[in-house]
């Protein structure tokens, strides 16, 4: 259960940022309301699922998976770039949640 709270907490963490990006500066009542709306249940499930779940994997998985589906969303949505440093630099990030998720297991 812990598991599926933290993957609904990315869900709307996404779609926070994705609401943040066309609120135009939170200068777009709606938007701006869904940013609001996103993030309080994002944080609200994080700490539910931080409950069972250690924090310090709890929260690379929750900063992975929104970094890297921000990324893509921003490259398939909003048209910007994605290069060879941001490949990387995503890869880095999600070895990183690798090692995090090992370390526990020992």
């Amino acid at each position: 259960m812990a598991w599926l709270m933290l993957a609904i907490s990315i869900a709307f963490e996404i779609a926070g940022t994705v609401f943040l990006k066309i609120s135009d500066g939170m200068a777009r009542l709606w938007p701006a309301t869904g940013v609001v709306l996103c993030y309080t249940l994002s944080f609200w499930l994080f700490a539910i699922a931080v409950r069972r779940i250690d924090l310090a994997v709890g929260y690379a998985i929750w900063s992975a998976v929104g970094t890297s589906g921000i990324a893509l969303i921003s490259v398939s949505h909003f048209g910007e770039s994605m290069g060879r440093l941001k490949i990387a630099s995503l890869a880095l990030i999600i070895i990183g949640v690798v090692g995090l998720n090992l370390q526990q297991q020992h």
